[in-house]
């Protein structure tokens, strides 16, 4: 260990051993595979020095000098002699490592991430010394047989240092270390297992603290003592012998209780060991404590006067149970202490069982002969020669043996656990020199360590050791604070260089550190160079021309042209801190000529690294493996973004390096390329985000330069590297807040598609969502400089759109139905319109798919309910169906839209579409088509007014009481029914299933309360069953006529219910004009205010009576047309449900009328001051009723087998006798209808009623008597007596009196004379 010592003394050392010492360091450092059999075979040794931790420790200390303040006999001269030298043994030690490594990694014996079974080598070693013999351990080759990988070697290594931290830990607090030593298992928890720990002589304990545990009176502490001193055998061991041997492990505390703990049990244990040596233990408890007082007054320099023998033996008399112990033993004893001290092991230099395999290994034989010199015998010898000669006999002891073996590992991993020991050390000796010295030779020695350090550590992967190295390289090149700069900080610059060209592979986080210093490289040549700072170009348009920066070309005219003036200049000069990454121009430190013209001085140092060296660092990232160049790119986005954030002083130099990084590593695997773009695309959309708009604007510049040369590649089918490449310029233009950014990349898009549209394939998919979210957008520039480009490629390359994915034309048609949005521009959506139709005609010639075949591949189409209000993906339907969806689905939505022009155009287009391609169309898919397409067209309409009629019916005093709830017009509704009427008869033979829903669609024209829709309804119902009439199946015509059933009788509920409201409503008694009432007051409603509520109520009541009674009629002539038409196809089912469509309407037409009586005055009076016309209540039932008879009559006439079928003779019977007493009814009405058998004159009011009511009585009359004989007679008395009431009665029309007399006479006058 003389080695050791002489490079661990720092304060006094003699400077020639320690010349020697470094000198023979460095030769044994120079051999790589010497330190790496010594760290295995000592560091990862449990029983044996940390050799390699010493050396590198001891080396920090020369390095780093002597403590401040201490005293030192070593010139200025020779510190830094040593220092220096310590450096190099430092650099050696790492260099030699890596060489190591670099050999071992380049065989391919083994790899950083995965081990094999031959990474382990097993060896032996057969150094020679320098006399040509064989080392010790090749005599024994089969003990050398034994060699462990580095798992085991980490495992010795991870239990060595966790055992020594236990020690360290038990030296500064036993008992504290004994219980972490247990919880780590590195020893037993009984007191046996501790005390054998504490006595074998443990690395590290220390003996003073053994003694102080050891006198402890804790419980486990005194159980551990005992067990220590009863692991000794004293057995016929002398009394002197005995202490001497039991004393040698340890130092015996200065407590006195502690002394006397510990040596009453070594008499106890001496007196068991050897019977009948004393007659108690007491006796030996006694003499014990008196041998330890003679070795310390003996051998202490301290005591002066020294006890004598004879003063011993007094000082002993009686303590053997009262009697003397003999004179001779107490001399013998007396004089063997005095002759030879008591001494611990701690007084001894520390031994190791391999010193004899580490004198081969390092050549210490030539050592020792360097620095031992003769002794003589009769001379004593000093301190350095005692030490010299015990290390000689020992070695000369070990030689004898021949048991020493070492490992050989041949794992690279081994190299961590020696780098986890040797890097800070390192670090710190590099760094300090590097800082403190202005040698250059010292400098580039530090310098070339830090580059070993880094290759070392990148390449096993250790990122903190890594990046400890990089950052202090990084921070030595003085570039944050560049007015301070040296040589050795450009050497340093230059290192950083070769570092990123030497190890980039490996770099991984680190290369941020690098990439910032050739960034501030940049920064400070420009401003060297007098060039204006990238701020100036960034927002030129913001700044004055006064403000602007000098554009000088060399520092003298820097210096010369008031560069105080120059902020940016001043900010540099002022410095920073290394992790600053914005300049602070709005420092205000006050900056000196001085220091200016210094900072301008260090300018010229840069001059060593010029352009070209900054130029081939990027180019050399070609070279990068795949991985390195993404850490590269994530590294260079970091600190561009860096830059590009600086509120002061933006800069775009890393920003260029990534377009031109991106550019040289294009023709990358696709793999690679893919992981590295979306680096660079999530940096692009970051910074397109920025709200410095003039950085925006610059990004979004440079990512267009990019696509131009990306889309110079031909990308081969089914590829989407096009459509991720274009990415960033659709996420931002979707976030960008920027009406000028979206606007720039809108004209970025256009510029790339119309100029490589032959090239676009994937990228076609971000093209048309660029173009989509610029159809949205608030800006109408935009949205017209979108489309024009969209107009452009649809009219001129739409072949090129499909060609190479089909898919690419789903896209295309979104973008133009998002254009059909726009509310800037009705020729924009009609155009887009017009485009979709354009697209429909490609899809039908099989364009996006070559082909001409017909639909009908079978595919499954889910089809949706009437009642479903989502509509049908088609995303699940195979090619080339699918494409149809989209484009069908985006014009139905269309129908919707507010503006008419846009409907009436979308709703020609779709059905147009479907009419002249519905041929290509399977049944499946027709059905899909209807159901997702078509029928929400009308269900939503239909909803709409139902909602609206619904809500209608539960306000008594709605606020809008003509709105309808619909935003279709009249027009809409008739190019909307004709379309789908059109469609249906064309392809009824397919469509046939949804017959359903075009009924229900028809008759919800009749459900709403609104007579124009109704009667466009009764038109198309019309039309369809004009048109299919024969090929209609008697379940299809009950079908219809249940569904006009229930349009007839499913608004009767609500329209009662709305007809109550007039119970409470009372009309003013004048007749003020409704426009004329005045509004209600702040604090209340007026009576005025009530008054018009009620004309507002009543006016609404009347208008929605008006369309009820409409709507009915429109029901009734819908009936009565198809009857007349097709009455000879229809059977007796369907004619039961024709006459109960009659019996319900004339039904509710007379229970109207007779409601309203009530509320007659009310609405007479009420439209008089609204100058409205009354409800035609009377026209209606009249009507109702007169079809109804006209039906039954006919029918009876003309389908007589039909007819008697269902005893409609009878109905038609009963239909008249309800007429007759209709009008009866009405003329005993009056209220003096009889006074004592008088009939009173009727009014006239009476008299117009009954003058409306004749005609349906003559026509009921007739009914009656073109009845045959035999009928006639068979209901006679059914209607006998109301024929004579009518006689009675007065009549307004001479026409009811003729038809009467025609009857008695013709019909009864027959039945009397027979």
């Amino acid at each position: 260990m003389l080695i050791l010592r002489v490079l661990e003394n720092v304060l006094q050392p003699s400077f020639v051993q320690k010349t020697t010492v470094l000198n023979l360091l460095e030769k044994i450092v120079g051999d790589s595979q010497n330190i790496i059999d010594i760290f295995v075979n000592y560091d990862c040794d449990v029983d044996s020095p940390n050799i390699f931790e010493r050396i590198v420790n001891g080396l920090l200390k020369t390095a780093l000098g002597p403590p401040p303040g201490s005293t030192t006999t070593l010139s200025a001269i020779q510190d830094i002699t040593f220092r220096h030298e310590s450096v190099k043994c430092l650099v050696g030690i790492i260099k030699s490592m890596g060489a190591w490594m670099d050999g071992h990694l380049k065989i391919g014996h083994s790899n950083l991430h995965e081990s094999s079974e031959n990474d382990i080598s097993e060896s032996h070693s057969t150094p020679t010394s320098e006399d040509g013999t064989l080392a010790d351990c090749e005599l024994h080759p089969e003990m050398n047989s034994e060699s462990s990988d580095a798992a085991t070697f980490e495992q010795r290594r991870a239990y060595k240092i966790e055992l020594q931290k236990g020690v360290s830990l038990f030296n500064r607090k036993p008992s504290k270390g004994i219980e972490f030593l247990m919880n780590t298992k590195k020893i037993g928890n009984t007191p046996e297992e501790v005390a054998s720990f504490l006595r074998k002589n443990t690395p590290g304990l220390n003996e003073t603290m053994i003694g102080d545990y050891l006198g402890e009176r804790e419980e486990f502490a005194l159980r551990v003592m005992h067990a220590y001193v009863d692991s000794f055998n004293f057995k016929s061991m002398d009394f002197g012998e005995a202490i001497r041997f039991f004393l040698r492990g340890f130092r015996l505390p200065g407590e006195a209780q502690k002394i006397d703990r510990i040596m009453e049990k070594f008499a106890e244990r001496y007196c068991k060991c050897n019977p009948n040596s004393f007659t108690s233990a007491d006796t030996a408890y006694v003499l014990a404590y008196s041998v330890i007082m003679l070795n310390t007054d003996a051998h202490n320099d301290m005591v002066k006067v020294k006890m004598t023998k004879s003063g011993f033996i007094r000082n002993n008399r009686g303590i053997n149970d009262g009697k003397d112990l003999p004179e001779e033993y107490l001399g013998a004893l007396y004089d063997q202490i005095v002759k030879n001290e008591i001494k611990m092991n701690a007084d001894a230099v520390p031994q190791s069982k391999q010193e004899n395999s580490l004198n081969k290994l390092l050549g210490l034989d030539g050592i020792l002969n360097l620095v031992s010199w003769k002794q003589t015998e009769d001379k004593p010898l000093g301190a350095n020669g005692l030490l010299i000669r015990h290390i000689q006999e020992q070695f000369k002891a070990k030689a004898v043996k021949l048991e020493s073996v070492y490992h050989s590992v041949s794992d690279v991993s081994i190299l961590r656990f020696m780098v986890e020991v040797c890097w800070g050390p390192m670090l710190a000796a590099f760094s300090v020199t590097l800082d403190q010295s202005d040698d250059r030779l010292a400098t580039t020695h530090c310098l070339q360590g830090f580059r070993h350090a880094v290759h070392v550590t990148a390449v096993l992967g250790m990122q903190t050791q890594r990046d400890a190295f990089v950052t202090s390289v990084a921070k030595f090149t003085y570039l944050h604070c560049a007015a301070d700069m040296k040589q050795k900080n450009v050497d340093a610059m230059k290192a950083i260089l070769s570092i990123a060209i030497e190890d980039g592979n490996h770099l991984q986080e680190a290369w941020e550190h690098i990439l910032t210093c050739l960034s501030r490289i940049e920064h400070l040549q420009l401003l060297g160079v007098g060039a204006p700072t990238d701020a100036s170009f960034l927002t030129a348009s913001n700044i004055e021309t006064d403000d602007k920066m000098s554009t000088s070309v060399d520092h003298q005219y820097l210096k010369n042209k008031g560069t105080l003036q120059n902020p940016a200049v001043m900010a540099v000069v002022r410095g920073g801190s290394y992790d600053s990454t914005t300049v602070r121009v709005n420092s205000f430190r006050l900056v000196s000529p001085e220091q200016i013209n210094h900072f301008i001085a260090n300018l010229n140092l840069l001059d060593q690294i010029g352009n070209f060296e900054l130029n081939r660092f990027f180019a050399h990232s070609q070279r990068l493996n795949s991985e390195a160049i993404v850490a590269f790119v994530k590294a260079l986005c970091k600190v561009s973004m860096s830059e590009l954030q600086s509120p002061t002083d933006p800069r775009i130099f890393s920003l260029t390096k990534l377009v031109e990084i991106a550019h040289y590593n294009m023709n990358r695997i696709r793999l690679v390329w893919s992981r590295m773009w979306n680096v660079l695309s999530d940096f692009f959309v970051s910074v397109g985000l920025s709200e410095n708009l003039s950085v925006a604007s610059f990004v979004m510049d440079s990512l267009r330069q990019l696509a131009m040369k990306f889309l110079e590649r031909e990308e081969l089918a089914n590829y989407n590297f096009q459509n991720e490449f274009l990415r960033p310029f659709v996420i931002v233009m979707q976030k960008s807040n920027s009406a000028q950014i979206r606007e720039l990349i809108v004209r970025c898009i256009s510029q790339m598609v119309l100029s490589r549209v032959s090239n676009v394939k994937s990228g076609w998919k971000s093209v048309f969502m660029v173009f989509t979210a610029a159809a949205a957008d608030e800006h109408k520039n935009i949205v017209l400089l979108a489309f024009e480009t969209m107009e452009k490629i649809v009219r001129e390359y739409f072949p090129h759109i499909t060609e190479t994915e089909a898919a690419i034309f789903t896209d295309c048609v979104r973008c133009l139905i998002k254009f059909t949005n726009s509310r800037f521009n009705s020729d924009v959506s009609l155009n887009a319109i017009a485009f979709l139709r354009f697209c429909a005609f490609k899809l039908a010639e099989g364009g996006p798919f070559c082909t001409d075949k017909r639909l009908d591949d079978g595919s499954s189409v889910s089809i949706v309910k009437k009642d479903e209000s989502d509509v049908q993906s088609f995303a699940d339907l195979d090619d080339p169906v699918s494409y149809w969806g989209p484009l069908l689905t985006g014009l139905s939505k269309l129908t919707s839209d507010s503006r008419l022009a846009i409907r009436k155009s979308s709703l020609e287009v779709l059905f147009n579409i479907l009419n002249d391609h519905g041929h290509l169309f399977s049944q499946t898919f027709w059905l899909g088509v209807f159901s997702s397409v078509v029928l929400p067209i009308f269900n939503g309409v239909c909803e709409k007014r139902d909602k609206a009629v619904k809500t209608e019916q539960d306000s008594s005093t709605a606020d809008s009481p003509h709105r309808d709830g619909s935003t279709w017009d009249i027009e809409t509704f008739t190019v909307a029914s004709q379309c789908l009427v059109d469609l249906f008869i064309s392809f009824y033979d397919v469509l046939r299933p949804q017959l359903s829903d075009v009924v229900y669609i028809l008759t919800g024209y009749l459900r709403s309360s609104v007579q124009g829709p109704a009667s466009i309804g009764v038109a198309a119902m019309s039309r369809l069953t004009g048109k299919l009439g024969s090929r209609l199946s008697e379940d299809e015509w009950r079908e219809i006529f249940l569904a006009l059933k229930e349009a007839a009788t499913s608004t009767l509920p609500g329209f009662k219910k709305l007809l109550r409201t007039m119970d409470d409503i009372k009309v003013p008694h004048n007749s003020k004009s409704y426009s004329n009432t005045e509004t209600g007051s702040d604090h209340g409603l007026t009576n005025d205010d009530l008054e018009d509520d009620n004309l507002q109520t009543v006016a609404y009541v009347v208008s929605r009576m008006k369309s009820h009674i409409s709507i009915q009629q429109l029901i009734l002539q819908a009936v009565t047309d198809i009857y007349k038409i097709h009455v000879q196809i229809l059977s007796a089912a369907n004619v039961s449900i024709i006459v109960q469509i009659f019996s319900s309407i004339s039904s509710h037409a007379l229970q109207l009328n007779s409601e309203t009586r009530m509320h007659q005055k009310i609405i007479q009076k009420a439209c008089s001051i609204l100058e409205l016309s009354e409800p035609p209540l009377l026209d209606f039932e009249n009507e109702a009723y007169q079809d109804y008879l006209n039906f039954l009559q006919d029918f009876v006439e003309n389908n007589p087998s039909v007819s008697e079928e269902m005893n409609l003779e009878s109905l038609l019977v009963a239909v008249c006798e309800k007429i007759l007493q209709i009008y009866l009814n009405c003329i005993t009405d009056n209220h003096n209808a009889q006074v004592s058998d008088l009939v009173l004159p009727l009014g006239f009011a009476k008299k117009e009623e009954l003058a409306a009511r004749s005609p349906l009585l003559v026509s009921a009359l007739k009914a009656l008597s073109g009845l045959g004989r035999d009928s006639f007679r068979k209901y006679i008395s059914n209607i006998f007596h109301l024929l004579v009431d009518l006689i009675r009665s007065e009549h307004i029309s001479d026409e009811v009196q003729h038809v009467l007399r025609h009857i008695f006479q013709s019909c009864i006058g027959t039945i009397i004379m027979q």
